[in-house]
């Protein structure tokens, strides 16, 4: 049975799992029609936007627009969010300094142009951030993003979120990847045309230079 929105059946897409012996729904709008209406008479929402525009905002439930469907995900087990939160704490210095803050997997990002919606495990932005509306940060204003992969994630966190960062012209990405064999991490950095010129990975628990604007030298061991 397809999933429901609002009372009206939705199409599926692939699903990706975000955490284990969970599964995420991926939807696109079907075509318009004018007979589905609320109670009170409005439209119902048919675009990937316009359902995530009506979504109350749930801190059990991720909610991300990529390649324009809507890709609504269970929140990621605590080993997933405890990766995010050793980052900031690794990063507090580097925040301080800068007069920058961070936020850790509860803040939605609008992709400037297509206004995709994702949402990074971390991200590091300028305080009083550009807003699009009150909800979402501008991507154009970002510093930084992390991903960290589980593994229902690993094909979005490793091939798709990388190019949508770098379209963003976001100059820093860094993915952790704890499922990985030896677990690795990632930065990605000068990003030109879609893609990051510059890759450098290493095993999770060796250092590893996060470059400007960040330029900083992160002791990966904090992952393990």
């Amino acid at each position: 049975m397809s999933p429901m929105i609002g009372g009206s059946p939705w199409n599926t897409g692939s699903d990706h799992s975000d955490t284990e012996g969970y599964r995420s729904m991926v939807m696109t709008a079907p075509e318009r029609s004018t007979e589905h209406t609320t109670p009170d008479d409005r439209p119902l929402p048919r675009t990937p936007r316009e359902i995530f525009e009506s979504l109350p905002p749930n801190p059990r439930l991720r909610a991300e627009i990529i390649n324009g469907n809507l890709i609504v995900s269970p929140s990621g087990l605590p080993k997933h969010g405890r990766m995010a939160m050793r980052l900031a704490f690794a990063l507090l210095p580097v925040q301080e300094e800068h007069g920058w803050e961070s936020f850790t997997g509860n803040v939605d990002i609008c992709v400037e142009g297509p206004r995709d919606t994702v949402v990074p495990d971390y991200c590091l932005v300028p305080v009083n951030a550009p807003l699009w509306g009150d909800r979402e940060i501008l991507s154009s204003a970002l510093i930084m993003v992390a991903e960290v992969v589980s593994p229902g994630s690993k094909e979005l966190d490793r091939i798709t979120k990388p190019g949508l960062y770098a379209g963003c012209r976001i100059p820093v990405m860094l993915l952790i990847d704890p499922v990985a064999s030896p677990p690795t991490v990632t930065v990605f950095s000068d990003p030109e045309d879609g893609d990051y010129r510059t890759t450098t990975r290493t095993e999770m628990g060796k250092p590893l230079r996060l470059p400007s604007p960040v330029d900083f030298d992160l002791d990966t061991s904090i992952f393990l």
